[in-house]
């Protein structure tokens, strides 16, 4: 029988339903796996177990009247460090930020403390969200539970490895190039970049999302039914809807689904990701769906043109700190910033171009498909003190040529494990979709869980 930590979020609130389990009893040994483990994974910031145990007792006493707050009261859960909390500074990462406490609740934020989300604590992320890893002035680098010696991945790093080690079942990250999918990627786990919008954020941000990083696809849904709620404080956000996250059930046969194992650019794909992947693909085909190759559809100059005009963004944004804060970032993200001082004004709109570049080019190669299959990376995990898989501030974005195109374009993204390498590090499988189909994905990924072989025990 797993332990209480490893139960997922659907399981947990079964047994509240039936009194056969207490938010208190779980929490409480959550908090346990989280003293045992955190010593080594580095995975939190603001812990705060006093008023996880509140909001555990609280939760006790709504189900105890059968007055349950909404679909995860009760369950333990954390969110990344950039998603305010009202009365906690947001220090982005970086040792260069002032500590000043969050005036409200972001969305997301809000919405789970509505639903009597039992809030362990925040997760940790790189200087400015900008590097896969959990490297950073501010926080001690998080470690990745499959091998501590290796990064989670990021910027979504301590969500990663929390999530891996059974931190509660619930984790909220963000993404804006692969944040999310790449630490699940990592890390084993179900991690979606929902449709641009369908989360509210705030700040809002051209390509960003905030989504769900959990162990099964089932606690992914459930969690996407409380995080798309509507918040006026998006004004890029989409209007209410009526999805039914909770219908995970579909025909896989007939489906029309895209293998892409060729990004076009960006970092070779190691050959035991291509064979994961491609063995996913096979999965899928002997259940009946039609498989077909999608073409390598990004381009040097779209990839370059992004990364000069983020370049622009943050030396724009660090330019503006005085000298003492501004030398305490990150070196390696100050260096890369830096490239963006003596950009033309013609140069860093060509560069913002791209994003309607990427955008047109992904829409347009993958719009014959329900579903498109990729791997979420093109290689595994890099140390841990590693700001990138190509540790060169010249070469920063090479590894996320398979997760950006659906930033910049909007579709919603999955990654989910599809097998392990011969040092024993997990490779995540993205499956993409047609704009706002985040339920399709779901659906496509949820019937890869039940064909998949069964995965290896967690760390």
């Amino acid at each position: 029988m797993p332990e209480l930590p490893d139960l997922t979020a659907v399981e947990l609130v079964a047994q509240y339903r039936a009194g056969t389990l207490s938010p208190v009893e779980v929490t409480e040994a959550v908090l346990a796996r989280v003293e045992a483990r955190e010593p080594e994974l580095h995975a939190l910031y603001a812990y705060d177990p006093s008023g996880a145990r509140e909001d555990a007792k609280a939760s006790e006493s709504r189900w105890h009247a059968g007055e349950p707050l909404g679909p995860i009261d009760g369950v333990p859960l954390t969110l990344k460090e950039n998603i305010a909390t009202r009365g906690t500074p947001v220090p982005l990462g970086t040792a260069a930020t002032s500590l000043t406490p969050a005036p409200e609740d972001a969305p997301a934020s809000a919405r789970v403390r509505e639903s009597g989300g039992v809030l362990l604590g925040k997760t940790t992320m790189p200087d400015y969200g900008m590097l896969t890893s959990g490297l950073s002035s501010f926080h001690t680098a998080s470690r990745n539970p499959w091998d501590t010696t290796r990064t989670p991945g990021g910027s979504s790093a301590g969500a990663g490895s929390a999530a891996a080690a059974g931190y509660g079942p619930l984790h909220v990250g963000t993404d804006i190039g692969g944040s999310i999918r790449l630490p699940a990627g990592w890390c084993g786990l179900v991690g979606l970049k929902p449709s641009f919008g369908r989360v509210p954020v705030d700040p809002p941000f051209l390509g960003r999302v905030a989504g769900p990083m959990t162990r099964t696809v089932a606690d992914t849904a459930l969690l996407m039914s409380v995080l798309s709620g509507v918040d006026g404080r998006d004004h890029l956000s989409l209007p209410a809807s009526s999805v039914d996250w909770a219908s995970l059930s579909a025909e896989v046969k007939g489906l029309r689904i895209g293998l892409h194992l060729d990004p076009g650019v960006g970092l070779p794909v190691l050959p035991e990701t291509i064979a994961a992947v491609t063995e996913a693909a096979r999965v899928f085909e002997a259940a009946g769906a039609v498989v077909e190759p999608v073409s390598p559809f990004l381009r040097r100059e779209m990839l370059d043109g992004l990364d000069t005009f983020w370049r622009v963004r943050a030396w724009s944004d660090m330019s503006a700190l005085p000298e003492d804060r501004r030398a305490k970032v990150l070196p390696y993200i100050a260096d890369w910033a830096a490239g963006g001082a003596d950009v033309s004004g013609v140069d860093a709109y060509r560069g913002f171009a791209q994003i309607d570049a990427i955008a047109v080019a992904t829409l347009r190669a993958t719009e014959r498909f329900d579903v498109v299959l990729s791997p979420t990376c093109p290689v595994s995990a890099p140390p841990a003190d590693w700001p990138s898989p190509t540790n060169d501030p010249r070469r920063p974005f090479e590894h996320i040529a398979f997760t950006v195109p659906y930033n910049m374009s909007g579709q919603p993204a999955v990654s989910i494990n599809c097998g392990y390498t011969s040092d024993d590090q997990p490779i995540g499988l993205q499956i993409s979709g047609r704009r706002f189909a985040d339920l399709d994905v779901l659906r496509a990924a949820a019937a890869y869980e039940t064909l998949r072989p069964t995965p290896r025990p967690w760390p």
